[in-house]
């Protein structure tokens, strides 16, 4: 008679193993390793695949959740905000430029997002990153903090200011793209995660 514990392990093994080699992503390293070659041939395939299952294999990813739910009115939210964002930090980043005799002051500021999730911590800090004036820093995934560098905080009030500028970004990127889950966890948090 089996142990009731060996019937888990065995069937956690052939799950790894289909993390370890993701047909999607052995299809790309492939492709990747044809143009670099620049010719498609029998051989050069042959090595591709061999190439890419070795990669695969010696260096396995971890699983990520793909469970994005694009939505897209709030979509278009998150990519006219962004523009907005855009257009104003970079009069800013201008006035700040052109102003004579002064030095631009700035400072580091820490903001805890309110998320869970591995996605909308990356998505908030690529679309972040895309923001004349704010420079990230370093991001920790374990407390799911961003350290941000922002040009022109020079108080405790523009710092608030600009914490609250990255926390709306984190709320349409979750909105946009999170999932329900993502949603309920963000508005669970309200403004208390990011007021400490």
């Amino acid at each position: 008679m089996m142990a009731p514990s060996a019937t888990p392990r065995r069937r956690d093994r052939p799950r790894t193993a289909r993390r370890a080699v993701h047909l999607p992503t052995l299809a790309v390293l492939v492709v990747v390793w044809t143009m670099l070659y620049g010719e498609v041939s029998a051989g050069v395939l042959a090595s591709g695949v061999l190439a890419a299952l070795a990669v695969l294999l010696a260096f396995p990813m971890p699983p990520v959740d793909a469970a994005l739910r694009p939505r897209p009115w709030a979509c278009v939210r998150l990519l006219a905000g962004m523009a907005v964002d855009i257009v104003v930090a970079s009069a800013r980043v201008i006035l700040q430029a052109f102003a004579f005799g002064r030095v631009p002051r700035s400072s580091v500021i820490r903001v805890p997002l309110r998320t869970e999730s591995d996605l909308m911590l990356t998505g908030t800090a690529v679309a972040l990153s895309v923001v004349p004036g704010s420079v990230l820093v370093e991001v920790r995934y374990a407390t799911r903090t961003l350290f941000v560098h922002v040009l022109g905080a020079a108080d405790a009030a523009a710092a608030d200011a600009a914490r609250a500028d990255v926390l709306r970004l984190e709320e349409r990127v979750v909105r946009a793209f999170g999932t329900r889950e993502d949603i309920r966890s963000l508005e669970a948090a309200g403004g208390e995660r990011g007021a400490r």
